[in-house]
Formats: C-alpha cells, structure tokens, sequence
C-alpha cells in the first residue's frame, strides 16, 4: 500500500510538473483569395413540398474571413493519451449543416439535430466513419460516436446542396480558426510535433514545431505559394 501511494505521488508530482512547462501554440492562418464555390440550390423534389425552407447564403460580406475560420488546426506527435473527448453539435437548419466545419477530439459524440419543418437524413461514406441514421423530422435527433482520427464528410440523401465535415484529432490539441485567422493551442507538452492545418477545398498542410515552457508562433498560408514577396531594398 505505502508503495502504490508512493507511486501516485510521483506520478501526480510528474503531471504537476508536465503542466508547469507547457507552452501555447500561438498561429495564424492567411487565406488571400477566394477558395470555396457556392453552393447551388437543390433543385425541387418530392421531399421538398410542404412547408418552404429557406436556403441560407454560404458566405458573409468578408469572403476571406469565411475561409479562415473554415480551417481547422491540431497537433500529431507522442502527446498523453487522454483523448478529451467532447460532445458537440451539428445541427440541420434552413436546409444547411450548422456549422459545416466542425473540429473534434477522437471519441467524442456529435449530435445532429432537426430544426427545419422538413424531414432530413445524414450519412457519410468516408472511411473514418460510416454511417446513415435515416430520415427524421424537425425536433429529433441522431447521435453518433467518431473515434477514429481522420476527416469524416457528412451529407444528406434528402438535400444533395447539403454537407458538413468533421476533423477529427488522435488528442485533445486541436481548434478552429478564428475569421482573423487566430488560434491557440494551449498548454502544450515540452517536446517537439507535426503540427497540421486542414481546408476542405486546398487540402492539408503541416509543419514541425517544437514547444518548451513559452508561447511559440507559427504561421500558415493557404494554398501554397501564397505568401507574400519579400520587398526589395
């Protein structure tokens, strides 16, 4: 018994210790141009009579701003294995996936509620995660558990304009960008990683990063090739 208490407390004094150096990930995304089309009205059909639903734009005013916060960043490496698995939302509104982007730990639960007066469906067919939970109408729900890391496309057979994806992190280090750009990753572990940065349309992009115990900045821009000249003396 002395020994096994023992061990916790080194084992606590150990963790303690971890935390104390961790560092944050401070990041910025540059998205310079356009990325994503629009998507197009789903033409009528027999699911789409009844009550009318109307078909919210993709984009705001700041186009560039839509594209940053549709990128979602999060570490690989030999970090603790405690995934921090979450449960979070994707709910089906005006004929659209709320929100289309949506970053999450693996294990973690999504739920995929109706809020629209119309029956809808979700399923995907990515290898990560397959999965159909039929047709039901507004104010019920579906849930479904990801647990393998990977990205994981969502769409419903009812409405072909309608799709979501889901990235999913081997560990709890991940987040969605901000429409600045920002994003932080916070308390890190000591040590060194691939840090990666996902868009659906440009693709994934990674780079090496190694944390100590303060703030380490790191930068991407999406695609490739978009950063800026140096300026000439």
């Amino acid at each position: 018994m002395v020994g096994s208490t023992l061990g916790c407390a080194v084992c606590i004094a150990m963790s303690a210790a971890s935390l104390s150096q961790a560092g944050d990930i401070q990041g910025t995304i540059v998205v310079q141009r356009k990325l994503t089309k629009r998507r197009v009205t789903a033409s009528l059909s027999a699911y789409d009579r009844g009550p009318a639903v109307d078909l919210k734009k993709d984009f705001g005013e700041d186009v560039l701003a839509f594209e940053r916060e549709h990128v979602v960043v999060y570490l690989e490496g030999d970090l603790p294995s405690q995934t921090g698995a979450i449960t979070a939302e994707i709910a089906q509104e005006n004929r659209r996936f709320v929100p289309d982007t949506l970053w999450i730990p693996a294990g973690s639960t999504v739920s995929f509620p109706n809020l629209d007066p119309i029956f809808h469906n979700v399923f995907s067919l990515s290898k990560p995660k397959e999965f159909d939970l039929g047709n039901y109408p507004k104010d019920h729900t579906r849930t479904v558990v990801f647990q393998k890391p990977g990205v994981v496309f969502v769409n419903c057979h009812l409405h072909p304009n309608m799709s979501a994806a889901i990235v999913i992190s081997p560990n709890r280090w991940g987040v969605k960008a901000g429409p600045d750009g920002k994003f932080t990753l916070a308390a890190v572990p000591p040590g060194s990683y691939t840090i990666v940065a996902w868009h659906k349309t440009a693709g994934f992009f990674r780079q090496r990063v190694t944390v100590a115990d303060k703030s380490v900045a790191v930068e991407f821009f999406i695609p490739l090739g978009e950063a800026p000249a140096p300026r000439e003396n």
